[in-house]
């Protein structure tokens, strides 16, 4: 037996222009669904908060069409999580902030589009030389995929030297795709720790 699910359009800040054309995320838009008990059921699920992976796979579980959850730029799938959250539990949210109660109204934010006049991006790597060195850097936005790569990195390299702190480093690293037109992760990587 098959039920119909109520959805909706969520519209991406990207506009979709930065995904490969091929990629159904180019559309600049995704169907979510409204949650259900089994979205409930995620958002109790001991193991995947204890693996940081809750909201993850919530909004994996509520995300209709067919893409790759890997490759949603950082900015689309934080508009995601505000539209999973109005279409779920509604706009106005409440919170406490240094002792005194807050009221947002969620559906007031404003996603900010990419400004495709500022990009003028066919793709996912931007340009800029910068200003004090002259170096010129392209660089990209992080994809979730990206964000999971940082950790584990970050991860090992805690694992090899507990005193380390090198997010900043890793980070930029895997943003910056080249330098002065060296493309190779290890002249990015040297670059940036210098």
């Amino acid at each position: 037996m098959e039920f119909k699910i109520p959805t909706e359009t969520i519209e991406l800040p990207s506009k979709g222009i930065l995904y490969p054309k091929d990629s159904p995320l180019s559309q600049g838009t995704i169907e979510m669904k409204y949650m259900t008990a089994k979205e409930e059921d995620i958002l109790t699920n001991q193991n995947f908060i204890q693996k940081g992976i809750v909201i993850d796979k919530l909004l994996q579980s509520l995300i209709v069409s067919d893409i790759n959850y890997s490759d949603l730029l950082i900015g689309d799938k934080n508009a995601i999580m505000i539209a999973a959250r109005i279409l779920s539990y509604g706009s106005k949210y409440e919170f406490e902030y240094d002792g005194v109660t807050q009221n947002v109204d969620l559906s007031s934010l404003d996603i900010l589009p990419l400004n495709e006049e500022l990009s003028k991006a066919t793709s996912n790597e931007f340009s800029f030389t910068l200003p004090n060195s002259g170096n010129k850097v392209t660089f990209k936005l992080l994809t979730h995929g990206d964000e999971r790569k940082i950790d584990q990195e970050i991860s090992g390299l805690k694992k090899l030297n507990k005193d380390t702190t090198n997010e900043v480093t890793v980070r930029l690293s895997h943003i910056i795709t080249s330098v002065n037109g060296l493309v190779e992760p290890k002249e990015v990587r040297e670059f940036v720790n210098n």
